[in-house]
């Protein structure tokens, strides 16, 4: 089990905590908060961008997107990645398809991911305020179809929905163990599949899409070898890719990122990687230029993911 020191609690914190635009897709992300609003979910987790609205009637909620608007100026004059970014991005999936692992993985498990995470707090009239660092669990499901839980310093323990099912809104871009599973391993396949899906569940342009897709299936998920080196090889396709030589994330940790400018929002997103062993180590993003009260360089949201395994129960560590 790990040990970590006692964190500060945390006031709770409302929906206006979410950076603008980046409001969660998936619909068991969003059934939770319709059923645990005094625990919201954190702007963190599960970042594709459309503003999405719901009305709970009866025992099932009609969800309906509504789709933020995308010039798409700045993603039609990006520029494709650079050699170096593709040599980066290739360094990356090789270490994927090489991690450990972790035997046979059965669908009544979790994955379990232990995370360091800070966001932004916006609030009408007044300043916008930086989360402390603090710890974040999640116990996913390895086929989806069991709730989840979460454990948040500062806002206690909630579950979350079970998966959308094959046919449901939301099931192609579901996080869980099983359903990576069925991405294609072939890098065009996953070019393909990204270019495909992300747009469907994204107002953005096509390519910041992908991007954003891309980032919520790594950040706190267990994508299998295979998939995890073609999401990367896919990646180095994107228009706008590129490297930022040193980045810091929650945990402290230096490494080299994989980053977008996106051109929806006056923001960078930087996935930040181990330089040696080329592991994942958390995403944050950045403000590339002075917007509201918030200053150019100032980190928004930063997340630090600590462990990933498998566990036989919610709730379980490793």
């Amino acid at each position: 089990m790990n040990q970590h020191p006692e964190l500060p609690e945390l006031p709770e914190f409302s929906d206006r905590d979410l950076p603008p635009g980046r409001h969660r897709l998936l619909k068991e992300h969003l059934m939770t908060e319709i059923r645990h609003e005094e625990h919201p979910a954190p702007a963190a987790r599960r970042r594709l961008r459309p503003v999405l609205a719901a009305a709970a009637v009866a025992a099932a909620a009609a969800v309906t997107l509504v789709f933020l608007p995308s010039s798409g100026e700045q993603g039609a004059n990006a520029q494709p990645p650079s050699r170096a970014t593709v040599a980066l991005l290739e360094d990356i999936a090789l270490a994927a398809e090489h991690r450990r692992d972790l035997g046979d993985i059965r669908d009544d498990q979790y994955v379990y991911v232990d995370s360091k995470v800070s966001y932004a707090r916006y609030e009408e009239g007044e300043r916008t305020k930086i989360a402390p660092l603090h710890r974040l669990e999640s116990w996913h499901s390895v086929d989806g179809t069991r709730p989840g839980l979460l454990r948040e310093t500062g806002r206690g323990e909630w579950s979350s929905e079970p998966d959308a099912q094959r046919g449901e809104l939301g099931y192609e871009v579901t996080t869980n163990y099983r359903h990576l599973s069925t991405l294609p391993t072939d890098p065009d396949e996953m070019y393909e599949w990204l270019r495909r899906t992300a747009p469907e569940y994204s107002g953005q342009e096509t390519d910041q899409a992908m991007f954003v897709l891309a980032a919520d299936l790594i950040r706190d998920a267990i994508v299998p070898p295979e998939q995890s080196a073609a999401l990367y090889r896919a990646v180095a396709r994107i228009p706008g890719v590129t490297i930022v030589d040193n980045a810091v994330d929650a945990a402290g940790r230096e490494g080299v990122a994989i980053t977008r400018e996106d051109p929806d929002n006056p923001t960078r997103d930087e996935w930040i990687f181990d330089r040696k062993t080329f592991e994942f180590l958390g995403e944050r993003s950045v403000a590339v230029e002075d917007h509201s009260d918030v200053k150019a360089g100032t980190v928004t949201s930063n997340t630090a993911v600590l462990r990933r395994d498998v566990v036989d129960k919610a709730g379980q560590r490793p």
